[in-house]
């Protein structure tokens, strides 16, 4: 799946394995596509080697926070629950034209 934004199209992975999860985007460089973590309530960025922005998305893709250039060595939390939550992680400033009440359109 892919989603467009920043006149830019980025491939987005889905980390639905224990592997994919587990990895993220550990020890990437040079990142051109993004992550969804379904289900998902909080990640961190240990073992990073670039900075990140990361989003929270409520069950019908609505962005629920936006976190950007997000450093290596954090953690990020987005909500209490979450059966209801993913995060979608993207190279550093894509998310620059996507705010807090966007619903998020994936392109196939």
């Amino acid at each position: 799946m892919k989603l467009k934004t920043n006149n830019k199209t980025y491939e987005i992975k889905v980390a639905n394995s224990f592997h994919t999860r587990l990895l993220g985007l550990m020890g990437k460089t040079n990142i051109d596509y993004g992550i969804l973590f379904p289900k998902c309530n909080a990640i961190h960025t240990y073992f990073m080697k670039e900075e990140i922005d990361v989003i929270g998305l409520n069950e019908e893709n609505q962005v629920i926070y936006i976190f950007r250039e997000v450093p290596k060595n954090k953690v990020v939390k987005v909500s209490e629950d979450a059966k209801k939550t993913s995060i979608l992680e993207l190279p550093k400033n894509a998310s620059k034209k996507i705010f807090i009440g966007s619903i998020l359109k994936w392109e196939d």
